[in-house]
């Protein structure tokens, strides 16, 4: 796979990065200058081969190019989700053996309180641009570096990624390095290339945060086939639209939840981009209601293409928007020789239509970072691994989602699952959205409690929602409690952060 050297000096001034709501704008040229100072600066500072940084980074051109400095360093590099409580950052910077701390100042108040708070601990710190009290300058450290200077043949860096702690402390990937005479071997997954038909000739629309996993990789596979990376700096349902038009987009990555945001604008700001360019719609990170996806395809036409899998990387599912149609709902068939399976608590295979836990075979092996009881449990006495979802296949081998075990609502003995009640509500014509979560219970356990994002405009109540579940769902199934709400509580990837609303419900002390 060709490196960024390659196209900056194919094609030096072709614009490698856009950032609309700042202006700026990167060439190839100028973003493989700047990572080369930058990885000389990191060895400089006596950064050895395997060894790793974190950044603190809103979506702006630094990030990319410290990015790619890592790789041409031979270093691991961190991204860190903004809404990582300290201790939590504290963890990760420690579980990853982070030597250095880069921070940007758009992030000032956090990474000066994470400093006051001893979650960088005495570990160098630096900041972008203008600077934060406390921290390097990072501008200063690449500004001493000989541009003539050659790099050492380093092996190829890469992420380094955690969870985002939606269950419990952030758990660790970390891969090992591509060695240096290997760096342009394909990867092992290229449904990014062979299915969704990136190329140079591709501009893609990030959305969301590159310190997540599928906009980090997504923009980084856009770099390496010479095509053009549009970053919004957050995601807007508005001002997504026009970068589309704006820019002539070809391929973007989205969320449900982004999904239900822009189908909420009114019909006369929806219609009127030209959103003509647009190839491959990708989404994934949650199961998409079935009338939101459909409303999609309506709007933007058969371009919608669904995938499942995990940052674990031991398998993909993918669906394309022809056979979406055919069977709504469905996360696709496994690709890359891998093979899915669905399989009972002790491992045995269950029949078409059945739920289970979802396992897959034929795939790379991983291991959580310094976490070998939580690798174990990932995997059977098969070696089949899994991400602790549940699911079922239909008897041609299409995968559909139903919950994560951890998600499970367990009511008097009944397991009852949470994806299901959510596809029945989210049809009422006044809701927007809608999570279901377990609370607790004195005599069953846990009840079902449901909360409600009315449509604009609409105003559900209680009475009106049970009525239209008892017409749908069987008795233990229907929610027994009702919240009305403004918004979800979600991760910038658009996950539900099921954890806050349960905790709303828990006993005090």
């Amino acid at each position: 796979m060709p490196q960024l050297a390659h196209w900056a000096e194919r094609q030096p001034d072709r614009i490698a990065a856009h950032f609309p709501e700042t202006g700026q704008a990167i060439s190839y040229a100028a973003l493989h200058d700047r990572a080369r100072r930058a990885a000389r600066w990191l060895i400089g500072l006596g950064l050895q081969p395997g060894e790793g940084i974190a950044l603190l980074l809103d979506n702006r051109p630094e990030f990319l190019e410290i990015a790619e400095a890592t790789r041409l360093a031979g270093l691991y590099y961190t991204p860190l989700s903004i809404h990582l409580r300290p201790h939590e950052v504290a963890y990760v910077l420690q579980d990853s053996g982070a030597k250095l701390l880069i921070a940007s100042p758009a992030l000032a108040p956090l990474a000066q309180d994470l400093v006051a708070e001893g979650a960088v601990g005495d570990r160098p710190r630096f900041a972008l641009g203008e600077g934060i009290p406390g921290y390097g300058g990072y501008e200063e450290g690449l500004a001493a570096q000989d541009p003539a200077a050659q790099l050492p043949e380093r092996p190829l860096g890469r992420e380094f990624l955690y969870s985002s702690g939606t269950t419990g402390l952030p758990k660790g990937i970390r891969r090992p390095l591509i060695p240096y005479d290997q760096r342009d071997a394909p990867e092992w997954d290229m449904t990014w290339k062979t299915l969704y038909g990136f190329g140079q000739d591709t501009v893609y629309l990030s959305p969301a945060p590159l310190y997540h996993a599928a906009p980090n990789r997504y923009v980084y596979r856009t770099l390496v086939e010479g095509g053009t990376a549009v970053v919004l700096r957050k995601f807007d349902p508005a001002l997504a639209l026009q970068t589309i038009e704006r820019f002539r987009v070809t391929h973007s990555q989205w969320v449900p939840t982004m999904f239900v945001r822009m189908l909420a604008l009114p019909e006369e700001v929806r219609r009127g981009f030209d959103l003509s360019s647009h190839r491959a719609a990708i989404h994934a990170a949650a199961p998409c209601p079935v009338p939101v996806k459909r409303a999609m395809i309506e709007w933007w036409g058969p371009i919608l293409w669904e995938y499942y899998a995990g940052s674990e990387g031991i398998g993909t599912t993918v669906i394309a928007p022809r056979d979406w149609l055919a069977r709504p709902g469905s996360v696709g068939k496994p690709v890359n020789g891998v093979r899915v399976h669905i399989t009972d608590e002790d491992g045995r295979a269950v029949p078409a239509g059945v739920t289970g836990t979802i396992r897959f075979s034929g795939g790379p092996r991983f291991a959580y970072h310094n976490a070998p009881d939580k690798t174990a449990a990932c995997y059977d006495a098969a070696g089949r691994a899994t991400l602790g979802d549940l699911g079922w296949l239909d008897e041609e081998g299409w995968l559909y989602l139903s919950d994560r075990r951890a998600d499970l609502i367990l009511s008097g003995g009944v397991n009852i699952y949470p994806a299901e009640i959510e596809a029945v509500l989210v049809q009422h014509p006044e809701v927007a959205e809608v999570a279901v979560v377990g609370i607790p219970h004195a005599e069953m356990g846990e009840q079902v409690h449901a909360v409600v994002v009315p449509r604009a405009g609409a105003a559900p109540d209680a009475a009106g929602l049970d009525a239209w579940c008892r017409e749908r769902l069987a008795g233990p199934k229907r929610p027994r409690s009702w919240e009305i709400a403004a918004e979800l509580p979600r991760s910038e990837a658009g996950k539900l952060l099921r954890r806050l609303l349960k905790e709303r419900y828990l006993p005090a002390g």
